[in-house]
């Protein structure tokens, strides 16, 4: 057996990837796209509730609104 194998699960992998930051207006992860309930409930959640919320975050990026600063903000679009 391998080090690295025990350490390998049969269960839905979390979606962070260490950017955890939560957006202001959103109020989602920037990272993952969760929800702050999302994040604390993760472990609670089946297997199934799992894969569909991991479904669905890549539906939320359109949530959070590119900013803009210096000269870039203030050039008219």
């Amino acid at each position: 057996m391998k080090d690295d194998d025990l350490w390998k699960r049969d269960e839905v992998a979390s979606p962070c990837n260490k950017v955890c930051v939560i957006h202001p207006e959103a109020r989602i992860c920037a990272g993952c796209f969760r929800t702050m309930d999302e994040i604390a409930g993760w472990g609670q959640l089946s297997q199934a509730g799992r894969q569909a919320l991991i479904d669905e975050l890549p539906s939320r990026a359109g949530l959070l609104k590119k900013r803009r600063g210096g000269r870039a903000a203030r050039r008219a679009d």
